[in-house]
Formats: C-alpha cells, sequence, structure tokens
C-alpha cells in the first residue's frame, strides 16, 4: 500500500507548467485568484497542510508559525528571499526551511543594467514624448543623457548577483568598485576585475552609478540613510533591485528632488507597493514594479526547484536549498 501523499498549499498563483506538476506529485490546494492571502488564511495553510509554498508577499513570522499544526514540516518558498520568513523560529519549531537559488541571477542582473541605462540615457522621457505625438524632432541638445562607459561603478554586496552585474559593467566600460560584509579573495577581486573598500562611505563619495545588491537584514535596514546619500556626487544614480528597505526612501526623495542626486531606477520599495507619490512624481527617476526576476524562464526554473525541494522532502531527504538562520 502506498503512503498518503503530502498535502501542500501553494499561496499564489505560479506558471501552468508547475501547477499541474504539483498536482501530479502531492495533493495539492492551489489559489483561483491572484491576491495574496490573508493572514488568516495563511495561518488556515500552516494549520492543515504537511507542507506550505509562500512567495514574497507572505510574511510568516512567530506569530503564525505559532499557530503551525505539528503536521508541517516544510515551507518551500517560491523564491530566493526569506526575509519574510521568520526562518530560526521556524527551525525551532522543527519546520524546515527551502528557497530557490541562483535561478534569477542574471535576470536580475540584467535589469540592473537596464534601469541604469535607463536613468542614464532618460530613456523613458524619450519613450513618453515620442509615443505622445508631441516629439518635434531631432535636436543637438535634446534628450541629452550620461555615458556609462568610463564611470564608476558601486556595488553593495557582491554575491551572486552583484558579481553578474560587476561582468556586465565590465563589458560597457565601467570601472567597478564595492562594498561587502566579507571581502573576496585577492584572485577573485582579480579575475572580476574588482575593487574592495573597506568603508562604504569612502566608496559612495568616489562612484558614478551605485547599484544595491544586498539583502534585507537588520544590518541592512536604511544602510543607505541620508547621511550615507549626502556622500554621494550630485551627478550620481542610484539603482536598486534588491530589497526597498536597505534605502531610507524618504531620505533618497529628498536627495533627488533637491538636485543632491542625479537620479534613480528603483525595482524595489520600502513599502513594497505603496510607493511614495513625491518619488513617482520626479522626471529623473525610473520606477518598476519588481519585475527583476520576471522572465518565463526563470519563474519555470524556480518553480522547479521548489518541485525537487519537495519531492526530495517527501522521499525522506533533505532539500537540496535547504535554508538554515547561519546563512542569513
Amino acid at each position: 500500500m502506498s503512503a498518503p501523499r503530502l498535502s501542500v498549499v501553494v499561496t499564489r498563483r505560479l506558471p501552468q507548467p508547475v501547477e499541474r506538476r504539483l498536482a501530479e506529485l502531492f495533493d495539492v490546494r492551489l489559489r483561483d485568484g491572484d491576491a495574496p492571502m490573508e493572514r488568516g488564511e495563511l495561518a488556515a495553510a500552516l494549520r492543515e497542510a504537511d507542507v506550505v509554498v509562500p512567495t514574497l508577499t507572505d510574511r510568516i513570522d512567530a506569530g503564525l508559525l505559532a499557530q503551525a499544526g505539528p503536521q508541517l514540516r516544510l515551507i518551500a518558498n517560491y523564491g530566493a528571499g526569506v526575509d519574510h520568513i521568520d526562518v530560526a523560529t521556524a527551525r525551532q519549531r522543527g519546520i524546515l526551511v527551502s528557497n530557490t537559488p541562483d535561478v534569477v541571477t542574471d535576470d536580475t542582473a540584467d535589469m540592473a543594467m537596464a534601469l541604469m541605462l535607463a536613468v542614464t540615457r532618460r530613456i523613458p522621457e524619450g519613450m513618453a514624448e515620442a509615443q505622445s505625438g508631441t516629439w518635434p524632432g531631432w535636436a543637438p541638445t535634446a534628450h541629452l543623457g550620461r555615458r556609462i562607459g568610463g564611470k564608476r561603478l558601486g556595488i553593495l554586496g557582491l554575491g551572486r548577483i552583484g558579481r553578474a552585474v560587476a561582468l556586465r559593467a565590465q563589458a560597457f566600460g565601467m570601472e567597478v568598485h564595492y562594498h561587502n560584509r566579507r571581502r573576496l579573495r585577492l584572485e577573485a577581486e582579480e579575475a572580476l576585475g574588482v575593487r574592495w573598500w573597506e568603508s562604504l562611505d569612502q566608496m559612495l563619495a568616489r562612484i558614478d552609478v551605485l547599484s544595491v545588491n544586498c539583502p534585507a537584514t537588520p544590518a541592512t535596514f536604511h544602510l543607505l540613510s541620508a547621511r550615507r546619500l549626502a556622500l554621494m556626487k550630485p551627478t550620481a544614480v542610484i539603482v536598486n533591485t534588491s530589497r526597498g528597505e536597505v534605502i531610507d526612501e524618504n531620505a533618497l526623495t529628498r536627495a533627488l528632488r533637491a538636485g543632491e542626486l542625479g537620479g534613480a531606477g528603483l525595482d524595489v520599495f520600502e513599502r513594497g507597493a505603496e510607493i511614495n507619490p513625491r518619488l513617482r512624481a520626479l522626471p529623473n527617476v525610473v520606477l518598476l514594479p519588481h519585475m527583476g526576476s520576471a522572465t518565463e524562464e526563470g519563474r519555470l526554473e524556480m518553480g522547479e526547484k521548489v518541485l525537487i525541494n519537495i519531492k526530495t522532502f517527501a522521499d525522506g531527504h533533505r532539500p537540496p536549498d535547504l535554508v538554515v538562520p547561519a546563512m542569513l
């Protein structure tokens, strides 16, 4: 007699091939709509399921984990970041947490470069004029932007995505600097062609473009404060494809409005979808709705990792993408 299939609850709509495969392998409950689960719905899922598949829109804190049923043994996150899950509390309660690393590296790095070009070359302004039918024609002084070739790029957080950004930036002829919690080995720096700064303040004062690629942790909350933003050149551009909480968004808005920064390209925001209306009104800012990892290929690969993590767990083995608190 075969063992009963694992009960799996998925909190958001996933690509159809992923949902079909989940339904083939497990006793799965899928969402009809694509709105995030309410807290009560999420609590019910934790009480009833063997495995829950959340996304970054589901905040699973200690209070929710206290309501989890004894059968819940795995939270198989659909995404690489797990700052929305209290991993330490989950592990204390005997609940494993897995994620989907290495899938969105190239997609997110591509978006960082796209934002750099969009801001420095004023692409949205040009598009708006061309599409509105008000473009009077070419002029020598119209829509003047700035080159990124020859400029200094500072990368805040040289992990997988930061390294991918460094490689792309060098192809554009940029000089790449970085600040990291830990310095890379000298041979790794030489291979990437990057320069390390022990002092974030000193790096910020010398760069032309800053790419934010560090995770959201208590140590990185508002790491780019008003004081640090004031260290940057008035022509400098900030690009953030990581987590909005790393930047003091109000301070950034004030600096941009005052002309103390040259521009910003943001794919993430401090309060999620609640974007500061003063930020939205600025002409030197490009805003995207968290599209950094939004490719068909990437979303399918994320689903494949979720499937492998759950299937490996169901077979009595450690999920290959297990997250432990020491990794955070």
